[in-house]
């Protein structure tokens, strides 16, 4: 009889057991489901995620500004947390050199073929600098070499 009762309880523990690993499965399943445990990154704004239901509220609104408020205003050039947009000026109130930021410079295989003594000051600066650049460049492609 006693074997009978020791063949009993070793069945007993093993169905228990199995019982437990069962759970524990189904809890270690859930937690991968979830995503408990795991490092994860918030999605980029702006991007939905596929078959996302809010696809649509996430699309970025229509501009509400007026015209005469964009005309006026540099719109997104605050950079002060309390600050507002600047106004625009007039182009009498804004530095010269300004509107040369734009202008073209001469390359340096064009400013070779000038006649340096003949060259206006800031071309001069300019040859000065991209042929030392060149010949630094040049010297040390040389050291790499050997």
């Amino acid at each position: 009889m006693k074997c009978e009762e020791e063949k009993g309880a070793e069945k007993r523990d093993r169905v228990m057991s199995l019982n437990q690993i069962r759970s524990l499965k189904s809890v270690i399943i859930a937690k991968g489901a979830v995503g408990v445990g795991r490092r994860t990154f918030a999605a980029p704004a702006g991007k939905a995620k596929k078959g996302s239901k809010g696809a649509a509220s996430d699309a970025p609104k229509a501009s509400t500004l007026s015209k005469e408020v964009k005309s006026t205003t540099v719109v997104g050039a605050n950079i002060l947390k309390d600050g507002a947009d600047p106004k625009i000026l007039l182009d009498s109130e804004y530095p010269d050199w300004l509107w040369h930021l734009l202008d073209k410079h001469p390359a340096l295989s064009e400013l070779r073929r000038k006649n340096i003594e003949t060259l206006p000051y800031e071309d001069l600066k300019r040859f000065v600098k991209l042929d030392n650049r060149a010949r630094i460049k040049e010297n040390n492609s040389v050291k790499a070499k050997n």
